[in-house]
């Protein structure tokens, strides 16, 4: 039988009770209805996975006891940081939620010229809990025990200033990845939203060392773009090796 996997946001260690917050106790005991007794995996974002028993569940809350350390995850083969422009709704939560099934270290969403998205204030916020959300979902599905931070950047160019000599995705490119040198373990992956980079945000990106690559001949969707150049850095040079 397999053992559920779950996000705390407390510290763990060996011998110790906790109390699940309202979320995950809400998981535990509405959806996955596990009860007094059973066994679960307990993560934080350290980087480790820990063996637990829950102690108590019911209604009131959930309560587990943590039994014994069960790993403790290597760091990352390939760094890579993701800057994407914003898209709408079920495209950029798509996006985020296979780009941490797929190994990236940190996601910034992206408000460029052609972003039909605007975010800022309480709308910002509430946008900004919602993907860390779906980061942590991804995580505990993926088995990752490291969450990704999540950000948005209004100004693109100090965040290539942040994130230089990375890669472009542009689908009129000369190059292909293959033809890049390999990362000394850590890069940056730049995408636009939907219609793309503008001609100067490209040209700004390049100012910074930015390399511009395509993705064979055809154009893909701002959702589709980040998981296909992910997928092949990976195999080329991360953890598909």
């Amino acid at each position: 039988m397999r053992v559920s996997r779950l996000f705390v946001e407390s510290a763990l260690d060996t011998g110790q009770t906790v109390e699940l917050d309202r979320r995950a106790a809400h998981y535990v005991f509405q959806v996955l209805r596990l009860r007094s007794g059973d066994s679960l995996t307990l993560f934080n974002g350290d980087g480790r996975d820990l063996a637990a028993t829950l102690v108590q569940c019911d209604r009131r809350g959930c309560t587990a006891r943590i039994e014994a350390l069960l790993a403790t995850a290597p760091e990352d083969v390939l760094q890579v940081a993701l800057g994407i422009g914003i898209s709408r709704g079920e495209r950029m939560d798509f996006a985020i939620q296979k780009a941490v099934e797929l190994g990236v270290s940190d996601i910034t969403a992206l408000a460029t010229q052609r972003s039909v998205v605007q975010l800022d204030g309480d709308r910002l916020r509430k946008r900004l809990e919602h993907w860390r959300g779906i980061v942590i979902s991804a995580c505990e599905q993926s088995g990752r025990a490291r969450i990704p931070a999540v950000d948005f950047a209004a100004d693109l160019h100090g965040w290539l200033e942040e994130h230089r000599d990375g890669i472009l995705l542009h689908h009129q490119a000369g190059d292909t990845l293959p033809t890049l040198q390999p990362p000394g373990g850590g890069i940056s992956l730049l995408i636009g939203p939907e219609g793309g980079l503008d001609e100067t945000e490209r040209q700004a990106a390049i100012a910074c060392g930015y390399r511009a690559v395509r993705m064979g001949p055809r154009v893909m969707r701002t959702e589709t773009a980040p998981l296909a150049a992910l997928a092949a850095m990976q195999a080329l040079w991360g953890d598909f090796r």
